[in-house]
């Protein structure tokens, strides 16, 4: 169980992932790109900095959702846990958090702060930013008007690309999960 505490490298299928995401979006206009503080992001943005000859500015703001205690332990052991805190956000409980851990409510305040003050702030019109699954089910629940209390309803995989458009203060969907850049993997 990863999150905000647990800062590992990517594995082979999280850089070859990164390399397909690159290579998805060489021909998109990109000029800016934003990570999290974690390892794993930075390293997922590598390809499209050298790609686009950008540094890539880092966030701890953005980092993934803090789990608290059940952060390092084996998926099976934390089952139980995991489905207490499901049950209860999606009962709209979005204060529940894990031991020493965030509840979605101060995720979504921490980084939907950053996101806003990052767009307001650049004259940068095509910005991408690279972070974690919970995050962005989180952020992508309330942007949508769907509410912290559906995050489970965002359907996202590792690797995966949302496109969203920012305008009028607010976010508009162009296309979520897009996934083809990653067929490739699938086969395995």
């Amino acid at each position: 169980m990863q999150g905000r505490g647990i800062n590992a490298s990517l594995n082979d299928k999280g850089r070859v992932q990164a390399a397909s995401i690159s290579e998805f979006l060489k021909e998109k206009p990109i000029t800016k790109i934003v990570t999290s503080s974690l390892n794993r992001t930075m390293e997922s943005a590598q390809p499209l900095s050298v790609l686009f000859d950008s540094d890539p500015e880092n966030h701890t703001d953005l980092d993934e959702m803090n789990f608290g205690i059940l952060e390092g332990k084996l998926f099976e052991d934390v089952k139980q846990d995991l489905q207490f805190l499901h049950n209860n956000w999606s009962e709209g409980n979005l204060d529940i958090a894990p031991d020493n851990g965030e509840s979605p409510k101060e995720v979504f305040d921490r980084a939907n702060a950053k996101v806003l003050q990052i767009l307001k702030s650049s004259k940068d019109e095509h910005v991408v930013f690279v972070v974690h699954g919970r995050l962005i089910r989180i952020l992508l629940s309330e942007w949508l008007g769907l509410g912290l209390q559906n995050m489970h309803k965002i359907e996202h995989q590792n690797g995966a690309i949302n496109h969203l458009k920012w305008a009028n203060e607010k976010f508009e969907v162009v296309e979520l999960n897009i996934i083809s850049h990653l067929e490739h993997l699938l086969i395995e």
